[in-house]
């Protein structure tokens, strides 16, 4: 059968990179191949359908290639997106963010150049697009279904914050190594009968806090959803240090939660495609407040402490088992509903089972975690009850 027999889908990954994407990608590719379909890789997400050369022999070679099955087997166990990814808003891009050939006809300090998307889609042939993204990727593949653009999308992110879906590609990985990188901590930590305070992803949603400290990774965590007060917890973390032999006690801290009557803490005022500021530091001003009251807690005495934003450590290398098997499983759930003609639809997990959703659904709601559900607001650590019937990985996108 003609490679482009039915015709032309074309993929993409946008935001920060996860492992589990290329997984993703290979079962979108080879399956798509399969079923007689030509697959179109968009290079660096949403900036490649921005770049495009619209001439019969222009070299676009940096915005797309043509994906095979030889190309995705060599990628699909890695780590990563081998198609580059970007945190690219077309449809609000920056004056200086307009490629070179258009910034002749986009001027404005923010620019929407959905129109240029939409001419290089047509001139690529592309019938189907297939995000993989968080909310903000995909919100702007809401944007281009509703010009009349047919999309299926995938969730990723570390967060696992994407509205409609209970999971998102790159969450396993992301919570399995920060408990492993937790775990190889706790020897220095006890060695010098230190806090341990560990700043790890999540702007709005605390699920890659509290999972871990569910798993046993962490003695309290504090997260985006409830405003902690910085002495309260002070005195947990003492009274945890003083249970445990080793004289050590541990803290996960959202990269999003704030201090009570704090805000969010950013590295600079510099501000996204989307409009985020890059969030950095609470990590540090949390140890740093603990160290300065400690001594109340613990005989005038003050209590070190050693402090690591894990960041990028759990977003790289390969993906673990669930990130290897969820994104083959969302590839051909695309497939199957590309196949079939649906579109405008977002492929997810839901209470165990694989899915589908309307797509906006991503611009409808905001999935954070049910305080009342699985965060004990006094103890700052998560509810231990109520897990009959529960999906595997216990908090659901409800």
């Amino acid at each position: 059968m003609s490679a482009a027999n039915k015709g032309v889908i074309g993929i993409l990954t946008g935001g920060g990179d996860v492992p589990g994407l290329n997984p993703a990608i290979r079962a979108v590719t080879i399956r798509a191949i399969r079923e007689g379909y030509k697959v179109i890789g968009i290079r660096r997400g949403w900036a490649g359908l921005t770049d495009i050369t619209r001439e019969k022999d222009a070299d676009n070679s940096n915005n797309y290639q043509v994906l095979s099955e030889e190309v995705v087997n060599k990628s699909g166990r890695t780590g990563g997106t081998f198609i580059h990814t970007s945190r690219t808003n077309p449809g609000k891009m920056k004056k200086a963010d307009v490629p070179e050939p258009l910034q002749g006809q986009y001027q404005d300090e923010r620019n929407d150049l959905t129109k240029e998307v939409l001419k290089n889609l047509e001139f690529l042939g592309i019938d189907t697009l297939i995000p993989i993204g968080g909310d903000d990727t995909l919100s702007y593949g809401v944007r281009l279904y509703r010009e009349g653009v047919k999309v299926v999308a995938i969730p990723k992110t570390m967060d696992n914050d994407v509205p409609g879906t209970d999971y998102c590609i790159g969450f396993s990985t992301c919570i399995t190594r920060t408990i492993a990188l937790t775990n190889s901590l706790r020897t220095t930590a006890g060695s010098h009968e230190r806090f341990l305070v560990l700043e790890v992803f999540g702007r709005y949603a605390g699920f890659t806090a509290l999972l871990p400290t569910m798993a046993g990774a962490a003695h309290r965590c504090v997260i985006p959803e409830y405003k902690f007060d910085i002495e309260h917890l002070t005195s947990l973390l003492s009274v945890d240090r003083n249970r445990n032999p080793s004289k050590y006690s541990v803290v996960l801290v959202s990269e999003g939660a704030t201090f009570g009557g704090g805000d969010m803490v950013f590295e600079n005022q510099m501000t996204d495609a989307y409009g985020h500021a890059k969030l950095g530091g609470i990590g540090d001003q949390v140890a740093a407040e603990l160290k300065n009251i400690s001594p109340k807690f613990n005989n005038g005495h003050t209590i070190d402490v050693l402090t690591q934003k894990l960041g990028y450590m759990v977003r790289g290398g390969d993906p673990d088992a669930i990130d290897s098997i969820v994104p083959m499983a969302f590839g051909n759930l695309a497939l199957d509903l590309v196949l079939k003609g649906v579109h405008g639809r977002l492929v997810v997990l839901k209470n165990g089972r694989y899915d589908n959703m309307p797509l906006d659904v991503v611009t409808a709601s905001k999935k954070l975690v049910n305080v009342a559900q699985f965060y004990d607001t006094e103890r700052y650590r998560p509810i231990y009850d109520n897990f009959e019937m529960k999906p595997l990985l216990i908090m659901t996108s409800d």
